[in-house]
């Protein structure tokens, strides 16, 4: 197995972006030129390396090659937007590795381009990127053509190498069990299960017990052996299970109006343990809108828009808006998933401003409303 903390490092240690992994201090998909370029990205590297692996570390500082991270990103579809784009896709993989230096809710991504031994193009256009463009790399520089394009393997040889390099020890195991007790309170019960006699995987969160219903918040999981953070929630509900072979998370969403409120299931994802030493994550979005009346959403809708409007304008909120700036974000996404117009605009306009606040406790809750709604409105276009 590889321990992907020591991937990264070991790619770093390059310094320089070249034809086998490039590196970015983030990355955009809710926009055309953000997807466009990250698509762009992808192919290039894809193409330069038809038998091997190539990278693309997000999170990190261009010009002095710091780890800065960022945010948790779980978004299973990111494979449809590849899909979607490219006639002969690579297969990509995006996954969050934790680092000791940096806050628990920052990650490094890490993208993975499996090798497909095929000309990879866009079959249709995004952005200022026509049908039919191929990208590549040649050393750092990423280039394009509208021509024939002859694949050519350079890399094989050295990136096996780095990837032999980064592979994991029981040293690095037990090191990173120790690590992620380390990170996680008493009060988060960290715990560690070990599967198939070769996975170990670590989770914590703060136990909680809702009439019969066991939930977890502020939930932490890691796959160990490659220093992969698998699931990372600041706020929602979670339900643990497991087996045998098998590692079973179900996410819900705490959504509430006045008096009228549910746990509503979100998304659950099963890690599945071969016998092999390899792992499968499937997830199945389980979540399904509640309806509320959109008399009282109307009024709560234009309630937040008038908070909004104070914050923005400096102008002092009084007790009862102090007390529903906390619920803003998550307003906006119960309109936003009831068909209230211009409220998915409003959450996102709402974004810098509760960035800004002392408390950042609305900005968390934003951040939170932002993923639920990419998961259940993911658009590959």
């Amino acid at each position: 197995m590889i321990n992907k903390r020591l991937l990264i490092k070991n790619l770093l240690a390059h310094n320089d972006e070249n034809s086998f992994y490039d590196k970015k201090q983030k990355i955009s998909l809710d926009t055309k030129e953000g997807k466009a370029k990250f698509l762009k990205h992808v192919c290039a590297l894809s193409n330069s390396n038809p038998e091997n692996n190539s990278y693309i570390v997000i999170g990190v500082e261009d010009q002095l090659n710091k780890i800065e991270g960022v945010d948790f990103f779980d978004d299973s579809k990111i494979q449809n937007l590849i899909n979607s784009y490219f006639k002969n896709p690579p297969k990509i993989q995006y996954e969050n590795i934790p680092f000791p230096s940096l806050p628990r809710y920052k990650v490094v991504g890490l993208v993975t381009i499996s090798p497909i031994n095929k000309v990879t193009s866009l079959k249709k256009g995004i952005w200022k990127y026509v049908r039919g463009r191929i990208f590549y790399r040649r050393g750092s520089n990423s280039m394009s053509t509208l021509g024939k394009f002859e694949l050519k393997s350079t890399n094989k040889d050295i990136v096996e190498a780095i990837e032999k390099n980064a592979s994991n020890s029981i040293q690095l195991t037990l090191d990173g069990v120790f690590d992620f007790f380390n990170r996680h309170k008493e009060a988060y019960n960290p715990t560690y299960k070990v599967f198939n006699e070769q996975f170990v995987l670590c989770w914590a969160g703060e136990k909680k017990t809702v009439g019969d219903k066991v939930f977890y918040s502020r939930v932490d999981i890691e796959l160990i052996n490659e220093q992969v953070r698998l699931f990372y929630s600041a706020l929602d509900e979670v339900k643990i299970e497991y087996n045998k072979q098998s590692f079973i998370i179900t996410e819900y969403v705490f959504l509430r109006i006045k008096d009228e409120f549910d746990f509503y299931p979100l998304e659950k994802t099963v890690i599945h343990f071969k016998e092999n030493g390899k792992h499968d994550i499937v997830t199945e979005l389980l979540f399904k809108p509640p309806c509320f009346n959109k008399k009282e959403l109307h009024h709560i809708f234009n309630n937040c828009n008038t908070i909004l409007s104070k914050l923005k304008k400096k102008v002092p909120l009084n007790e009862i808006e102090r007390v529903d700036l906390q619920e803003l974000p998550t307003n906006y996404m119960i309109c936003v998933l009831n068909e209230i117009p211009n409220a998915f605009s409003k959450l996102k306009e709402s974004k810098n401003v509760l960035k800004n606040l002392e408390d950042k406790t609305s900005y968390i809750k934003y951040k939170e409303a932002v993923r639920v709604l990419r998961k259940v409105n993911y658009q590959g276009n």
